[in-house]
């Protein structure tokens, strides 16, 4: 009988693949807990929320946060997501010297339209896991962003938030760590 065995790639692993060429020239792809996953190609809805979004917080955070748009973040010991927006602390280099980790996060944000599904089980599973504290995600499909706080380990070892608030394309909200800076979210929903 055969057994099957499926290959969980390590953050080395995954980054001499991609120095090989391993992956197509423009192919997209993201480490989650092992597994190299194929990044859903982007609608038009999802880049106008994305790149609205990014334009907004890059603005408001100038000198205050680093903020990445769909850039690496390093979540030890086998992934690394590429959400929509990271917001990170400040630090001298940038960045340079590694992609942001857990404890250098903000706010982790997804803008989500064919991969709510996924960022709704796997995804906030796994920053939940990381213990990062702010988790957003832009649901194009019902219009509305998803707030997460106060990750936690349910009994049955899963990851989850103990904190989910929903606001409307009407609300503004603030920030996380920047309670004085809020955003209009009519401005991201089309």
């Amino acid at each position: 009988m055969l057994t099957v065995t499926r290959k969980q790639f390590t953050l080395e692993e995954y980054h001499r693949l991609d120095e090989l060429g391993f992956f197509g020239s423009g192919e997209r792809v993201e480490l989650i807990r092992g597994d190299i996953i194929k990044i859903a190609t982007k609608r038009t809805l999802h880049s106008v929320c994305n790149s609205l979004l990014l334009q907004e917080l890059f603005i408001l955070l100038k000198g205050k946060a680093n903020v990445r748009g769909q850039e690496p973040m390093i979540i030890p010991p086998n992934s690394e997501p590429e959400p929509g927006v990271v917001i990170a602390y400040k630090k001298a280099d940038n960045y340079l010297s590694s992609h942001p980790q857990p404890q250098d996060i903000l706010l982790v944000i997804e803008i989500s339209e064919s991969t709510l599904k996924f960022d709704q089980d796997v995804k906030l599973s796994l920053y939940a896991e990381a213990e990062i504290t702010n988790f957003w995600i832009f649901n194009l499909l019902d219009n509305q962003l998803e707030t997460y706080q106060q990750p936690y380990q349910e009994l049955n070892g899963n990851y989850n938030y103990r904190s989910k608030q929903i606001y409307l394309p009407n609300e503004v909200i603030s920030i996380p760590g920047f309670s004085d800076i809020k955003i209009e979210l009519k401005d991201f929903f089309c």
